[in-house]
């Protein structure tokens, strides 16, 4: 991205990010305070192993419908007024699901807010991606990131403290309702944002997007306009590129597979069900919500720690040693939960695997998926690799309570098992994409396509 070579860090430009980011928040707080709902749920609509999985992973797939949507929603309305949609969707949800009559009602509002966390996983790094300057892209588009793992900390202790008052019955309608708050705070945030310039220039909205460059630092407005101008004109000769192409065909794998690998992690299983994870292990309700929080805060932590070293040390080097530290550290929880170990090494364990995948695939999902599709087609991409993602996520969550139901060991044996699979296909496959121009990295991936082409025709 030409353009973003020329920005500074000014204050309009950081203002942009960071609301963007707060997307992040809202999608790791919604998605990480069931935790402490599942067993109040259970027992208020009497539900089984099967339903609970349903309940927890129908916002799933209201996430998968969400995240397809998200490209088309961004390309016609613009990336700020999506996002205050999908902040609308979020304030729907809570206050629906905290006054949810019955079951069916609490399904269809958990759907709704399902559409809010796609919508905003698909819009909230694209469009920091096309404000933030090459050299910062890694550190600023992972911000999202770290909102991500922030509003899952936020969700523990918010889970943790409603548990502490002993709200009795209705504690899970507390839960669930609070998330009100921070959706309306970022509704009205969105408010006072830049649009993307290169979203308004593909809309022949010369002015605003010159007001905009201007307003972000830009030295050359005019000269960055025409630049733009020029580098989206194949584009809108070609407005109805389809994504489904052969030149196309290595990003589409790396999106799909990054979204895949990072579900089949286990990660948020694992966010979903922590607390009841914890109960299988001995510890008591208060208890398990307050290792949560300890576990949602490695989370944070080791997630603010790789975001400062991803454009340093790089994408892939992280993803590798992420794998290892997971596939030690969930075959360990697997032999505590089949007592091969004792069971007082749950916490450090789970403490381990956290801050392994907040060091990998929790810094460089958003980061990869937003990077390694072309312009004329980002939106479409980010969309699919955010939908594989969503989709591996429903399934496993939904499947996690009837497996786990006959051994609570069988799913960590699985995710140790496909980080190993992981650690093969990165070294092996993925490419470097640290401090490349958007434009750079598009040039080298259609070169890998050539060679990999090349290989199949011979």
């Amino acid at each position: 991205m030409m353009i973003c070579d020329r920005l500074k860090l000014n204050p309009v430009l950081l203002k942009g990010v960071a609301v963007g980011a707060i997307g992040g928040l809202l999608f790791g707080f919604d998605t990480a305070v069931i935790a402490g709902t599942t067993r109040g749920l259970a027992r208020a609509f009497h539900l089984s192993p099967q339903a609970l999985g349903l309940t927890v992973s129908v916002a799933l797939w209201g996430t998968v419908a969400g995240s397809l949507g998200a490209g088309y929603a961004g390309q016609s309305l613009g990336s700020k007024r999506a996002l205050r949609v999908m902040a609308l969707l979020y304030v729907v949800s809570a206050t629906g699901c905290a006054l949810a009559w019955n079951w069916p009602a609490l399904m269809v509002f958990r759907f709704i807010g399902g559409l809010g966390i796609g919508g905003s996983s698909v819009l909230g790094p694209v469009y920091m991606t096309e404000l933030a300057p090459a050299k910062w892209r890694g550190r600023l588009v992972g911000l999202f990131q770290i909102n991500v793992v922030l509003g899952v900390l936020l969700a523990y202790l918010s889970n943790f403290l409603i548990a502490s008052i002993d709200s009795g019955p209705s504690q899970w309608r507390f839960a669930l309702g609070i998330a009100c708050v921070p959706a309306l705070t970022f509704f009205f945030l969105l408010l006072n944002i830049p649009e993307s310039a290169r979203w308004l220039i593909a809309q022949n909205r010369r002015a605003e997007a010159l007001a905009v460059l201007q307003s972000m630092g830009t030295r050359n407005s005019a000269s960055e306009v025409g630049q733009i101008y020029a580098s989206l004109g194949a584009e809108k000769m070609q407005s109805s590129e389809r994504l489904f192409q052969r030149k196309y065909a290595f990003p589409i794998f790396l999106a799909v597979s990054m979204g895949a690998f990072n579900q089949l992690s286990g990660i948020n299983a694992i966010l979903y069900y922590l607390n009841d994870i914890f109960a299988a292990g001995g510890y008591g309700g208060v208890s398990s919500g307050l290792q949560a929080v300890a576990v949602g805060l490695m989370n944070l932590i080791a997630t603010a720690v790789a975001i400062t070293v991803i454009d340093k040390v790089g994408r892939k080097k992280l993803l590798l040693v992420g794998s290892i530290g997971m596939v030690v550290s969930l075959s360990s929880i697997a032999a505590v939960m089949s007592h091969k170990m004792p069971q007082h090494l749950l916490f450090p364990l789970l403490t381990a695997y956290t801050f392994s995948f907040a060091m990998s695939q929790g810094a460089v999902i958003w980061v990869f998926i937003s990077e390694v599709f072309p312009t004329l087609v980002r939106s479409k991409g980010q969309s699919l690799g955010t939908s594989a993602h969503w989709i591996m996520n429903a399934f496993i969550a939904g499947v996690f309570p009837t497996i786990a139901a006959r051994s609570n060991a069988y799913p960590f044996i699985f995710f140790a098992a496909m980080m190993g699979v992981q650690f093969l296909v990165v070294l092996t496959v993925y490419p470097e994409t640290k401090q490349l121009t958007l434009e750079q990295l598009q040039k080298q991936l259609e070169n890998s396509c050539q060679k990999i082409s090349r290989r199949e025709f011979k």
